[in-house]
């Protein structure tokens, strides 16, 4: 069995503060249809992710150190295309922030997302869109690339 968490990172020309408060301004950078709810940028916020019927999360924020860590343990999932619809329950989704000279390197975490999962291919290929696409092009434009709104 493969237990090794999906992990990817980039490294930005904006400081580890920039990093961190666009990862939690996550509707800046994640969204689907309906998208977020709730809030999420304190310790103990609780929020929902929703895209349609493939794919509701709920997370909460178990730590926040600012300009260095962002974590989120997921308390409840159901994926529409997977056998074991809560596949993402009890997982956790990490944000390390590290300065790095005059750059900073985000590195993301999700753990408990392993490649034995059933949605392994299809969440890791969306979590690195989202987060090497949409996150960075929100900390380094200040504008990132959540889904469109499907019609």
């Amino acid at each position: 069995m493969n237990e090794q968490n999906y992990t990817t990172s980039f490294t930005v020309a904006k400081s580890p503060e920039e990093a961190f408060a666009a990862i939690n301004n996550v509707r800046g950078w994640w969204s689907g249809e309906p998208g977020v709810a709730g809030s999420t940028d304190k310790l103990g916020d609780e929020f929902t992710y929703r895209y349609g019927d493939i794919h509701y999360s709920k997370h909460k924020i178990t730590k926040l150190i600012p300009g260095e860590l962002v974590v989120w343990l997921v308390s409840d999932a159901r994926l529409s295309f997977t056998k074991d619809k809560s596949e993402w329950k009890g997982t956790k989704i990490t944000f390390e922030i590290v300065k790095k000279g005059g750059r900073t390197e985000v590195t993301f975490t999700h753990v408990g997302l392993v490649a034995d999962h059933e949605c392994y291919d299809a969440c890791s290929s969306a979590w690195s869109s989202y987060v090497n696409g949409s996150l960075r092009k929100l900390i380094t434009t200040g504008k990132g690339q959540p889904a469109k709104k499907r019609r």
